[in-house]
């Protein structure tokens, strides 16, 4: 059961003004694009989280604005509290934003009940957790836990064993299915709690953290994994790392800095089917619905940005120029 609790007054001014006919509006716009690839798959305008225990309250998301093509491999990165896993937990149906909206695979989010959140992640959504514990269960085999989703949804015997020993063999650990979480390496655990994620064919796979305790070598043949069912299957794939080598092996990365996309990296030429992700990587900074950007750290700092600066327009471009320097600019020589 997921609890609503009472929105502070400023956001419930936010949901009033924007209300169901803007919600409509998202929705009329985005079912006229091209839902077989082209279009966005998984939409996020403006979304707000706040904790709060007892009286203290904690923003993780501030406004933060997200499109991902259906097929997409997407990595999210951004430093601990950067509300990168709280993103993940909104996509993934886990958690409820206190503002904004969300929308993925057509279905706004927002209005499902809880009894259509579980089905919605029952039935649409794939999670890998960092932890294999979260993903298998320790005492079934490989192949029995791939067929443990299925059978929760009450798949016959032969289409649930023909499916799993299927996704067992796509993940390249067709000669381990009958062996236990104890007996498999750590790599193998998170290739067979992919396929466990897969059972179901969820349209969407989300993975927090999934090469976190594996080592370089390991983690390079889990992306690879990603890699090939996403192409196979057609699967929408986000994975949520601290690893910034991600974009090697992804469509596209964004980072999450302050609750909001402060970056996003994206190939400048598509990789092949059969392939992991080649080409250069251009890094872009994201101005996000309210004209709001994350200047990079490391840009503030070398040109000493800080407090109030100028905003100026030049020759098709704009710049932005500290007070000190703009004023020294002005003054005769």
């Amino acid at each position: 059961m997921f609890r609503r609790w009472k929105w502070p007054l400023a956001i419930q001014r936010v949901k009033s003004i924007s209300g169901r006919a803007d919600r409509q509006q998202v929705r009329d716009d985005w079912e006229g694009t091209d839902q077989t690839g082209a279009g966005a798959f998984a939409v996020c305008q403006g979304l707000v989280k706040i904790y709060k225990v007892a009286d203290l309250e904690t923003v993780a998301l501030q406004g933060l604005d997200l499109e991902v093509r259906r097929g997409e491999i997407l990595g999210v990165i951004g430093n601990s509290g950067s509300g990168k896993s709280t993103l993940l937990n909104i996509l993934g149906g886990l958690d409820l934003p206190s503002a904004g909206r969300v929308f993925v695979g057509g279905q706004d989010l927002l209005e499902l009940s809880d009894a259509g959140l579980s089905r919605y992640r029952r039935e649409k959504v794939g999670f890998v957790w960092q932890q294999s514990s979260r993903n298998l269960i320790p005492y079934l085999t490989a192949l029995e836990n791939v067929q443990l989703p299925m059978m929760l949804m009450g798949k016959p015997l032969g289409s649930r064993t023909a499916r799993a020993r299927e996704l067992l063999a796509s993940v390249g650990l067709e000669w381990r299915m009958s062996h236990r979480q104890s007996q498999l390496s750590g790599g193998e655990q998170q290739r067979v709690a992919i396929a466990v994620a897969m059972a179901n064919a969820p349209e969407i796979l989300l993975a927090d953290e999934p090469t976190g305790e594996v080592d370089t070598d390991a983690a390079i043949a889990i992306y690879g994994v990603f890699h090939k069912i996403s192409r196979a299957y057609g699967t929408t794939v986000i994975i949520v790392s601290h690893d910034r080598t991600i974009g090697s092996f992804v469509d596209r990365v964004v980072a999450v800095r302050d609750g909001k996309v402060s970056t996003e990296a994206t190939r400048r030429e598509r990789e092949s089917d059969d392939e992991l992700a080649t080409g250069e990587m251009e890094e872009l900074v994201v101005l996000d619905s309210a004209g709001r950007l994350q200047i990079p750290r490391e840009l503030i700092e070398r040109f000493g940005l800080k407090g109030r600066v100028r905003v100026e327009a030049g020759d098709g471009h704009i710049a932005i120029v500290p007070v000190e320097a703009a004023d020294r600019k002005g003054q005769p020589k």
